[in-house]
């Protein structure tokens, strides 16, 4: 039934599609579609407006417009479906998803080879420890993460930074991800597990200029308040050119 009642509207000018506000709201009601947030159905939104605090753009507002009644049957249904989509078993049978450890090249024992060029070379030892790196494929209960120092890298970064390795990974367990395109939610359910279980030391997130990374420290918070844990937590930022800007 159509009827007339408060509602949430978006303005697609100011939205930086950052996701914030899907992890503001209950009902599951928000999307983000071709980089910004969107209410998927009137239905599903109760108008009471619990997202709003959580735009860092002002992009969100309460209206009172024409709309199809709030339809909490309906909200249910969708909050299992999503639950569902989250809980989609990666294949035991998949390269990607297998837990594995690397030996820690020590830059000041390499092993000089009877070949080896005589020009600098053009890579370095790795610092990477383990595999895999994806939030979305790391287990909360994998080995690598107990005890550690962690770091939540966004995607880019790992292009963008020339010496990531060097300056950020040495001695972390890593994990990366995308807080645009990937489940934020999900994110932070994956998150609050590790935080919980894993007796993370520190966490150090290193995220691009970009505003759709800024929803990266949300993320992080929002696990750490689900947990109930208090970590040592920081935040680089990284240009698009490769500089570090805070």
């Amino acid at each position: 039934m159509i009827v007339t009642r408060n509602i949430i509207e978006i303005d697609e000018e100011l939205c930086d599609g950052c996701g914030n506000c899907i992890l503001a709201c209950a009902e599951g009601a928000i999307q983000i579609v071709e980089g910004k947030a969107k209410v998927i159905a009137d239905k599903y939104c109760d108008g009471l407006g619990a997202c709003l605090g959580d735009c860092p753009q002002g992009a969100l507002k309460v209206i009172q417009r024409e709309a199809d009644e709030f339809d909490e049957e309906a909200v249910e249904e969708l909050l299992e479906q999503q639950k569902k989509d989250k809980k989609a078993p990666v294949s035991s049978g998949c390269p990607s998803a297998a837990l594995k450890t690397f030996p820690i090249a020590d830059e000041g024992h390499a092993c000089n080879c009877a070949n080896e060029a005589k020009s600098q070379p053009s890579g370095g030892p790795s610092a990477l420890g383990h595999w895999p790196v994806k939030i979305r494929l790391v287990p909360a209960g994998a080995p690598f993460l107990k005890g550690s120092d962690l770091l939540i890298a966004a995607d880019c970064v790992t292009v963008a930074y020339p010496s990531f390795h060097k300056d950020f990974l040495k001695g972390k367990t890593v994990m990366t991800g995308c807080p645009k395109f990937d489940d934020a939610d999900s994110y932070v359910d994956k998150l609050a597990q590790v935080f919980a279980e894993s007796g993370i030391k520190s966490i150090t997130s290193v995220v691009m200029e970009v505003p759709c990374c800024s929803g990266m420290a949300g993320i992080i918070k929002k696990a750490l308040e689900r947990a109930g844990v208090d970590l040592p937590f920081k935040e680089v930022v990284i240009s698009a050119q490769g500089k570090i800007l805070s």
